[in-house]
This record gives C-alpha cells, sequence and structure tokens, in this order.
C-alpha cells in the first residue's frame, strides 16, 4: 500500500509540475515566457493556432491527472484512517461523564398554605 501511495505522490507532483510549466508556456495577451520560446510564429511546428491548442489540451490532461491522483490519495488516507478506527479530528476526545453527588436537585415549587381554598 505504501509503494502504491509513493507512486500517487510521485505522480501528483510531476503533473502540478508540468501543469505549471504549460501554463507559463502559453501565449497571452502580452509578452511572455511562451513568446520566448516561439509559440507565437506561424512557421513553427503546430502551424499559427495549432500550438495554442496543443499547449492548452496538454494542460487540461495533466490538471486531470493532477486531479485524480489528488483524489486517490485523499481515498488511500481515509481508507486507512477507517481500517484503524480513527473517525477524525474529534476521536481523540474523550468526553467525561459528571461526577455523581455534585449535582443538586432542582428546587420543588414553593406551595401555598391556602392552595385551592374558596373565600365564602
Amino acid at each position: 500500500m505504501e509503494l502504491i501511495k509513493s507512486l500517487f505522490h510521485i505522480i501528483n507532483v510531476l503533473s502540478a509540475l508540468s501543469v505549471i510549466v504549460l501554463v507559463l508556456l502559453q501565449h497571452g495577451k502580452g509578452a511572455d515566457m511562451g513568446a520566448a520560446f516561439g509559440s507565437g510564429s506561424a512557421g513553427s511546428l503546430f502551424g499559427s493556432s495549432g500550438s495554442a491548442n496543443f499547449l492548452s489540451r496538454t494542460t487540461a490532461v495533466c490538471a486531470i491527472i493532477f486531479f485524480c491522483s489528488l483524489f486517490g490519495l485523499v481515498w488511500m488516507d481515509n481508507h486507512a484512517a477507517a481500517a484503524k478506527g480513527d473517525i477524525g479530528v474529534m476521536s481523540t476526545v474523550q468526553q467525561k461523564a459528571p461526577e455523581q453527588g455534585t449535582q443538586k436537585p432542582p428546587a420543588a415549587p414553593a406551595q401555598n398554605d391556602k392552595q385551592g381554598s374558596i373565600p365564602n
């Protein structure tokens, strides 16, 4: 299980780094890092608009891989915690029972001596 968890961590980090790099490579409104690598030229490998489509699709695929690996890590952590009986942050809190004899019973209401008598 730890090997799979380590594999998910590696996939998660690599996909996060690739999303960062791909976003920086994309051509925006101004001169950005994408223009430095020639993504704005018409004579490139993908044509004038092909590189934008390729980069945006690759970014979307890497983002999907990132979120799937993240959900896999969360699922594995929750599955392992449920197997140990850990139910969350409140699992270590112990409730204290009230001590016997320290609580006073509620006071009875005061009774009137002439209660229920009818005047003549």
